[in-house]
């Protein structure tokens, strides 16, 4: 039986599914490297890094450990840097007769809280989302293996995308439950001069205010925010990279620089950012609303914001600001990849050499 062409260009290769020790023995005459260590069959699927002499293996708890840690690096320090940027539009969008515009609302906030005025929030800001890229991207890899191996090598190849969407949203759904309170306290300090300076003193009177249960008000939007975001955001991500691998690359993934490769991801993270802006950001005006006001209801925010306010209120902002975030993202999670001595994320999956193509559709 012929391997289907489309397991061969998969970026979830077919015999990644499989302990076969035949499987194993032509994966590793195909992938690895000569070496002395070699001194008996492979446990798993090791992937050389692109200069690093170092193995991780991939799937194992080093491997999501990796992920994990890359995670925080890449969305807490990203959303970090892009406080001020933030902070006007969460503004825009909760008082947007004061906030009329972009630059406008920097002039705002410089003349009524100067300099130190646009990185107020940066803590929790720092703190939740690296809570969530830890989950994000750590359980991404876990439930994309995960649905992989429940949909079997055929099916994992022929749907890949579907098994890129739901192992983003699985991934989601846990990652906002760790970014929620965090994300509830930013925004009421960022919207509500006077209300607190930082976490220390927001988070108690928080608390205080709203009850513990408060923090977790405005999960349903940011779930309604995050989850549609991180699936375009990794799907999209993933297809736009193995197109520019396929089409505007002339050299193979695995001879190109680790340079050109990190900027392979930056470029495909922007591209995917964009995505997510438009497709996200109904919600984002929604939790904005409901962080900002104590008591209102999802119903309060579309009748004040009406339905065109919901989809483009603060949109060209967020547009600029998720486009360099994500991309930033990336850059940053597939740099600590290598770093490790992990290949960066996507790609075109070799192909298999002829004269080993009969073996692994019989094995």
């Amino acid at each position: 039986m012929a391997t289907p062409e489309s397991s061969r260009h998969s970026l979830i290769p077919s015999f990644l599914y499989s302990s076969s020790s035949k499987k194993s023995l032509v994966l590793e005459k195909m992938v690895a490297s000569p070496s002395p260590a070699n001194g008996g069959a492979p446990k798993g699927f090791l992937v050389p890094s692109p200069s690093e002499p170092g193995k991780i293996e991939m799937y194992s708890p080093a491997f999501y450990a990796a992920c994990t840690a890359g995670g925080i690096l890449s969305c807490g320090l990203t959303h970090m840097a892009v406080t001020p940027l933030d902070l006007v539009k969460c503004n825009m969008q909760i008082d947007p007769t004061k906030y009329k515009s972009i630059s406008s609302g920097f002039g705002v906030l410089l003349k009524e809280q100067g300099l130190r005025g646009f990185f107020r929030g940066w803590v929790p800001t720092l703190l939740g989302y690296s809570a969530q890229g830890a989950c994000k991207f750590g359980f991404y890899e876990f439930f994309k293996k995960y649905y992989s191996d429940i949909a079997g090598p055929e099916y994992a190849a022929k749907y890949k995308t579907l098994i890129y969407l739901a192992g983003s949203a699985s991934a989601e759904v846990i990652a906002d439950v760790a970014l929620c309170p965090m994300e509830a306290v930013k925004v009421r300090v960022q919207t509500q001069p006077g209300f607190a300076r930082g976490l220390s003193d927001g988070f108690p009177k928080f608390i205080k205010s709203e009850g513990a249960l408060g923090l977790y008000k405005g999960i349903v939007p940011l779930w309604g925010r995050q989850i549609p975001y991180t699936m375009m955001k990794f799907a999209s991500f993933e297809t736009i990279v193995e197109m520019l691998y396929k089409h505007a690359i002339p050299t193979p993934k695995d001879q190109c620089s680790k340079t050109l490769q990190l900027g392979v991801s930056f470029a495909g993270g922007y591209v995917a950012g964009v995505f997510c802006a438009v497709v996200s950001h109904p919600a984002d005006n929604l939790v904005s609303f409901l962080n900002n006001a104590k008591g209102a209801t999802v119903g309060d925010a579309v009748k004040k914001l009406g339905l065109w306010g919901l989809f483009t209120r603060g949109l060209p902002l967020r547009i600029v600001m998720i486009g360099t975030l994500t991309g930033a993202q990336w850059g940053l999670y597939d740099a600590f990849k290598v770093f490790v001595g992990l290949p960066t994320t996507g790609g075109v999956a070799p192909v298999a050499p002829a004269s080993t193509t009969p073996e692994l559709a019989e094995a």
